[in-house]
């Protein structure tokens, strides 16, 4: 079984050169080991996602124009998530509130071609489907 995943989880992009830290406000009202629960919804970049140091994407405008200047040599320029999807697919049987509870097999993607996953569910007691 997953984890259910709260704040504080370790997140990793694959084309970040750092973790980061996932953010989740207690909007919802739910709490696991004192700590707010995330669902799939906890995705808005520099709210829940926090940027992971450089990024070296070339899908990434500003990768991309650095990489060029640098006459093709890849240049890692800073991140800035863009997230534009909910985290897929979430568990499939636990809500909080109406939206389906984060779990940490789930994935959510950036918009500059990253694939977003969870490291460390921020607790490690709590299991979900």
């Amino acid at each position: 079984m997953a984890q259910l995943v709260c704040n504080g989880a370790m997140l990793m992009c694959s084309f970040g050169v750092a973790p980061s830290t996932l953010m989740v406000t207690p909007e919802n009202r739910v709490m696991v080991n004192n700590m707010p629960a995330a669902t799939i919804m906890d995705f808005v970049p520099m709210k829940n996602i926090m940027p992971f140091g450089m990024c070296s994407s070339i899908a990434n405008p500003t990768v991309a124009s650095a990489t060029s200047a640098a006459l093709g040599v890849l240049t890692p320029m800073p991140c800035i998530p863009v997230t534009t999807a909910p985290w897929a697919p979430g568990s499939p049987t636990v809500m909080i509130g109406p939206f389906p509870a984060l779990n940490n097999s789930s994935k959510c993607m950036c918009m500059w071609a990253g694939v977003i996953s969870i490291n460390m569910p921020g607790q490690m007691q709590t299991s979900v489907p």
